[in-house]
């Protein structure tokens, strides 16, 4: 019988089963960041334990409150500094050359298909766009993934889905994956890893095929993966053309981890996406979706362009496209915050960083605080966000605050009417 990519990774890295059913896995990357990985440095550090396995392995920055707030979060972020320089981890990314977590480890090429990667962090599934298994892991198993560089797991089953069709004008993967997770709700992929194919997936850049693996978590999933092709190999190829004599020769070889044509799902979804429309969420659950058309014209008070999920250079091109020669509505506060510094860079020579201000948008270092309401574009109570997020938990962006969740494209369209807007008539 064949195997899936999940199956193959968990066949190639396992360790020891000491029950049946609980896998132990060596693991290739541990990532950290300064809200969750304190927690542990500071419980191994009482048990004596002030160790790292292997500090190449080891990825850590500071990115949710940058520059730090106050003083609880400046001992946060001094806790993650100084473990780094005590244990030599070099790739430990300090404010200026920080980033959200998400876009700068794959952006420095730390991910490889076949890869298992941990992080104390439920979006940490986004790097199973690679081809890898990634997943959000609790303080405890990311204490043992520093100190031993393995992590216990139940063999997760697999829901493969199909994006099939083409997507239409004015729809994106942010569209897709909301789509996606309103059809399997937020508990339909729980202890579920789930893998996309399909024609619309074989075409995705990186960069929307991780907005779909990052909110493979939105749907209760493990991890989110995609199989490792020749756009995988595209966007790897500065970190492994030394490795290879070929392209050809990275994707027949990554090959290896893609799902086989035999291999046995919990469950298929087949979607056909050609007729769908740019979508937002409603309500406080990711699953509550419905079409734009339904809700436009709902008040918004701040749209918010940035996240791991959408702040990448094509989510502000993609936006930028229709904000070019407009102001946002008086009422709107705009915010932007481009997902790395090489990010922000490439979009201020690109002159996009130009249209959103011009536009009428704050742009901001690269952070995570607004996405969970610690910094950078609070809610108010009674206030409404348009976010390129992937949470619309009640008070995710400040306490009483609502959030619509929606694509770059969809927030910039909405920021130029100050209501949820369809931005197909933009473009």
């Amino acid at each position: 019988m064949g195997m899936t990519t999940a199956e193959k990774i968990f066949a190639a890295h396992l360790v020891d089963e000491p029950f049946a059913g609980t896998k132990v896995l060596k693991i290739d990357v541990v990532m950290c960041h300064e809200i969750t990985t304190p927690i542990a440095i500071a419980d191994l550090q009482a048990r004596g334990k002030d160790r790292v396995f292997d500090p190449s392995k080891i990825k850590a920055v500071i990115d949710h409150v940058t520059p730090s707030k106050d003083s609880k979060t400046a001992t946060q972020a001094k806790m993650l500094r100084d473990w780094a320089r005590r244990h030599d981890i070099k790739d430990f990314f300090d404010i200026g050359a920080n980033g959200v977590c998400h876009a700068i480890f794959p952006e420095k090429g730390f991910i490889r298909p076949g890869n298992t990667v941990i992080m104390g962090d439920s979006h940490t599934c986004t790097h199973g766009a690679f081809g890898a298994f990634a997943a959000g892991v609790g303080t405890t198993d990311l204490e043992v993934g520093i100190l031993k560089g393995v992590c216990a797991f139940r063999e997760p089953k697999t829901i493969r889905v199909n994006l099939n069709g083409t997507l239409p004008k004015g729809v994106y993967a942010k569209d897709a994956i909301l789509h996606v997770i309103g059809q399997l709700t937020v508990n339909g992929a729980t202890d579920r890893v789930i893998e996309f194919g399909g024609p619309i997936v074989k075409g995705m850049t990186m960069e929307s095929r991780m907005t779909l693996c990052n909110m493979a978590i939105e749907a209760g999933g493990t991890s989110g993966i995609c199989m490792p092709d020749e756009v995988t190999v595209d966007y790897l190829w500065p970190f492994i053309s030394g490795n290879y004599a070929s392209k050809e020769a990275a994707v027949a070889d990554f090959a290896k981890w893609c799902s086989d044509a035999d291999a046995q799902y919990d469950r298929v979804l087949d979607l056909d996406l050609s007729n769908l429309e740019p979508v937002a969420t409603f309500g406080y659950k990711p699953d509550q979706v419905k079409g734009i058309s339904e809700l436009a014209g709902t008040p918004v008070d701040q749209v918010y362009i940035g996240s791991c999920t959408n702040g990448r250079l094509e989510d502000l091109r993609i936006a930028a496209q229709i904000l070019k020669g407009k102001k946002i509505a008086p009422h709107v506060r705009g915010i932007l915050s481009p997902a790395t510094p090489k990010i922000y860079a490439d979009a201020a020579a690109e002159g996009l960083i130009d249209v959103f201000m011009a536009a009428g948008f704050c742009v901001t270092n690269p952070t995570c605080g607004a996405c969970l309401g610690m910094s950078n574009g609070v809610l108010a109570e009674g206030e409404v966000c348009a976010s390129t997020t992937n949470r619309n938990f009640m008070g995710r962006m400040g306490k009483g605050g609502m959030v619509h969740l929606l694509s770059p494209a969809t927030a910039a369209a909405s920021a130029v009417e100050g209501v949820l807007a369809d931005p197909r008539k933009y473009l």
